[in-house]
């Protein structure tokens, strides 16, 4: 059995402000240094970077095949709510905890401990530097604020934003800028499905299975002739649901590939609130629909939560990490497992999931890192359409 021991601390400039983890693995001994992890994060809360530095000394324990870890930290939060002590209820919170449950399920025990800062001063070191990184990667950026005009339904309004960063090509691998991920990342472009009668309708559209509208057809094939002449794209997967796997067929033929189904990627099962319109389901159950609407744990009747569906499309993405290492993957799916893959690789909060849009036939295009590093390229793009 292999033991280790990790220390991993974060925090922020302001809390929330410029933010950092840092990470260090020791030898069951707490002599050897084999494995240090460190990065700046944006803008964010101490708890955030605490969780994000605990994710990757966990990611760094698991790639050095440790069977064993004794998590040291000096976050009270984190060991707390870590050893099921303390419930974890902020919503920035949520998927970070999941997250790192998932990973410390991969080992055959884990433990945690709280120490004083001061007996954390190795992580604590790795985190300030990340953290003077964010801090000064912000202030380059602030100093560069320029009004742009932004349309904003007809209008054309003048808004004051960050500079624009030109976003490289997505045929051309490359690192994204700040992350400080290194290697060929495994490219994931996330196709929505077309249009179908109960997206027409906006109606609650889970595990049922409508077929694809004549628009939803034509929108497959824009889809299909775009990524046909991208080329570059090793395999093309499907949620098993018609309207995915049609529009999926459409690319495949494009690209003579053939689809490869995948079960982990169907949509959200919204149980008894399927083919029901928002206004509908919120009157059938008003409480737990005004829950379900805020809080990603909750299970719409009979059906399945967003936890649920994030801890799903976690194993899905370990699996395209596994199977396609360093491969572009076209993967053809449903408003929220797409929304999910996003949120895994902004490392973002629950809110996303209710915040964001994606249109049918949409493509994104997120980039996933074997050193744990992660990136977003392109959302809800339908310049094809």
């Amino acid at each position: 059995m292999t033991t280790v021991v990790v220390e991993a601390d974060g925090g922020s400039r302001g809390n929330p402000g410029p933010a950092g983890y840092g990470a260090v693995v020791f030898d069951a001994d707490h002599r050897t240094v084999l494995a240090e992890r460190q990065a700046s994060i944006g803008r964010a809360t101490n708890n955030v970077a605490e969780y994000k530095g605990l994710i990757a000394g966990l990611t760094a324990a698991a790639e050095l095949g440790a069977d064993e870890v004794h998590v040291r930290m000096d976050s009270k939060l984190v060991v707390e709510q870590m050893s099921g002590r303390w419930q974890v209820k902020h919503a920035d919170m949520i998927p970070l905890a999941a997250r790192a449950r998932e990973l410390a399920g991969r080992f055959r025990s884990v433990d945690y401990t709280w120490i004083p800062r001061a007996e954390n001063a190795h992580a604590d070191r790795l985190a300030n530097a990340a953290m003077d990184a964010a801090a000064e990667a912000m202030l380059d950026v602030a100093s560069d604020t320029v009004a742009r005009p932004v349309q904003v339904g007809a209008r054309t309004e003048n808004v004051t934003t960050p500079p624009v960063v030109p976003v490289p090509d997505p045929a051309v691998p490359a690192s994204p800028g700040w992350t400080g991920a290194v290697g060929t990342p495994t490219r994931l472009l996330l196709l929505r499905h077309g249009q179908t009668s109960l997206s027409v309708e906006r109606r609650y559209s889970g595990r049922g299975n409508p077929e694809l509208t004549e628009l939803g057809r034509d929108q497959a094939v824009a889809a299909a002739r775009r990524l046909g002449a991208r080329g570059g794209i090793t395999a093309v997967l499907s949620s098993p649901l018609g309207r995915a796997r049609e529009t999926a067929a459409a690319a495949a033929d494009a690209l003579d590939l053939p689809v490869t189904v995948h079960d982990g990627l169907i949509e959200t099962d919204f149980g008894d609130w399927e083919g029901l319109t928002f206004a509908e389901a919120a009157r059938r159950d008003p409480e737990l629909h005004r829950r379900w609407l805020g809080d990603t744990s909750v299970r719409p009747p009979n059906g399945e939560s967003f936890d649920e569906v994030a801890k799903r499309i976690a194993s899905v993405r370990d699996d395209l990490l596994t199977d396609y290492a360093g491969s572009t993957v076209l993967v053809v799916s449903h408003v929220t497992p797409i929304k999910t893959f996003l949120q895994m690789a902004l490392e973002s909060g629950p809110s996303l999931l209710y915040r964001l849009h994606l249109d049918l036939a949409s493509l994104s295009i997120t980039e996933f890192y074997a050193d744990g590093g992660s990136s977003v390229r392109l959302v809800n793009d339908t310049s094809h359409l």
